[in-house]
């Protein structure tokens, strides 16, 4: 017997997108805001996708992750083979629309568990230049771009699962080497504060 319920849409990579975006807004409203008007949808929308995808993440039927990526996103654009300390793992990326130079990266350990998944910049696109605290504003940079860039950075435990934070010095305007702690959110850079 029908329950009177339409079937739910496919999770699309618009949706993934604005999932990527709800937790972005916690730090940047105003870039999020931006964005969102660029693809075209409501506040309601994004909050919409939002529930959908924590609603699959937290499902007693849930999908494996790395399942869950590729029904949602695709076959990835690329595959890649990653050195993690002595284990060879395979990244899989994806494009997102909204950040072209920057992939969606989910990285398997070799048994197929997802070790990690946030974005990264993309083959062969060009690494920010990173010098001074002035450069780094939101959603300009990785989590590995800064970590090269303002050596030796010391990983930090974030407040979310999508979320990591970097300690390092980086000088500022006036060549002053300041202590920072950077905050990411899905591997990209969203704010910098005084540690």
């Amino acid at each position: 017997m029908p329950s009177g319920k339409p079937p739910a849409s496919p999770f699309t990579p618009l949706d993934f997108q604005l999932v990527l975006l709800r937790r972005m807004a916690d730090h940047n409203p105003d870039p999020v805001e931006d964005a969102r008007h660029t693809l075209g949808v409501s506040v309601a929308q994004m909050r919409e996708a939002n529930k959908r995808w924590q609603a699959m993440v937290r499902s007693p039927r849930s999908r494996a992750a790395a399942s869950r990526y590729r029904s949602v996103l695709g076959a990835p654009e690329s595959v890649l083979t990653r050195r993690v300390g002595d284990l060879e793992c395979e990244a899989w990326l994806w494009p997102v629309p909204l950040w072209p130079d920057l992939r969606f990266e989910v990285l398997l350990a070799p048994n197929g568990a997802v070790w990690n998944e946030w974005l990264v910049r993309a083959p062969g696109a060009e690494p920010p230049v990173l010098r001074t605290l002035a450069d780094l504003t939101p959603w300009s940079c990785t989590v590995d771009e800064a970590a090269r860039a303002f050596a030796p950075a010391r990983p930090l435990e974030g407040t979310a699962p999508t979320r990591w934070g970097l300690s390092f010095a980086a000088p500022d305007a006036e060549g002053v080497r300041r202590d920072v702690v950077a905050e990411f959110t899905w591997g990209l850079l969203q704010r910098v504060a005084p540690r």
